[in-house]
């Protein structure tokens, strides 16, 4: 049975006549095709990557698996549509916490047309991106029994400035999320979360590592996505923290250069992830 995820921080989301993604209960996430050049170089992306024996085992599991396509009842109404089939990289956890994190300061990519390039670089402008290299594009974290779930609106989170985005870093890792700003975030996730051997931070130096001398592809628009249980690490469970890269609609040959704008980005959000794990209370 397909359904409209309700985990969903970021994006183009269903709903009200809009068209989204879709879930089942197999653990795949389908993402709609845009009907754009969009849709078909997402797809060239994946079908490419799939395949491409460049990509180190230790590195690929930084990528959605990609099972192909499907044709779907389009979330929109508008009939049988062609979905990605990707991999649900939620599908297992009770209680996710999510954030995604758009990495770059320019989000445009070259040969875009001159409007979609506009669109970009106002937002990139009005956003810590140009700032920070990368900028939150929404997020949730499950708190206790009372607070329940915090989902700010992503059009505020997107247009945090540098304290507001370590601010929400912060939060994330937090038992006592709020938007009431005399509740200092208590970060008591943060080691366990962000640090250790596991952690996400050990997670996107790897990355890291591999950007640094990858040349095969720019990513641009693409985000880090995080994602972590609070009961199964208050459970000792195995399954602790997570990061994916996800949406490849802007993703060129990288023709022999290393792309700096995403290394760039990236380097910005560990540096600002290791200062919450150095002194979480700052």
């Amino acid at each position: 049975m397909f359904k409209v995820p309700d985990y969903q921080v970021a994006g183009h989301q269903a709903g009200g006549g809009k068209l989204g993604p879709l879930v089942d209960d197999s653990g795949h996430f389908y993402k709609p095709l845009q009907s754009d050049e969009r849709g078909s170089q997402e797809l060239a992306f994946y079908t490419a990557f799939s395949t491409d024996t460049r990509i180190p085992d230790h590195i690929r599991k930084f990528f959605p698996v990609f099972h192909g396509t499907k044709l779907l009842e389009a979330s929109d109404g508008s009939g049988l549509s062609p979905h990605l089939a990707l991999e649900d990289i939620v599908s297992s956890r009770i209680n996710p916490c999510i954030l995604d994190a758009k990495i770059g300061a320019r989000t445009w990519y070259p040969q875009a047309a001159e409007d979609y390039l506009q669109r970009c670089l106002k937002k990139d402008r009005e956003t810590a991106s140009l700032e920070l290299g990368f900028r939150i594009s929404g997020l949730q974290v499950h708190g206790n029994k009372e607070t329940g779930v915090w989902k700010p609106d992503r059009t505020v989170i997107q247009r945090g400035s540098v304290d507001e985005t370590k601010l929400t870093l912060r939060k994330f890792v937090s038992s006592n999320p709020s938007t009431d700003s005399d509740i200092k975030p208590d970060c008591c996730f943060a080691s366990t979360v962000y640090g250790g051997c596991n952690g996400i931070l050990a997670e996107l130096l790897v990355l890291k590592s591999w950007f640094e001398d990858q040349t095969i592809y720019h990513f641009y628009s693409c985000s880090v996505m995080m994602v972590y249980d609070k009961e199964s690490l208050q459970q000792g469970k195995k399954q602790g923290a997570q990061i994916k890269l996800v949406d490849f609609a802007h993703v060129i040959d990288g023709k022999g250069v290393i792309d700096h704008n995403f290394l760039g980005g990236l380097c910005s959000l560990i540096r600002m992830i290791s200062e919450i794990v150095t002194d979480p209370s700052t």
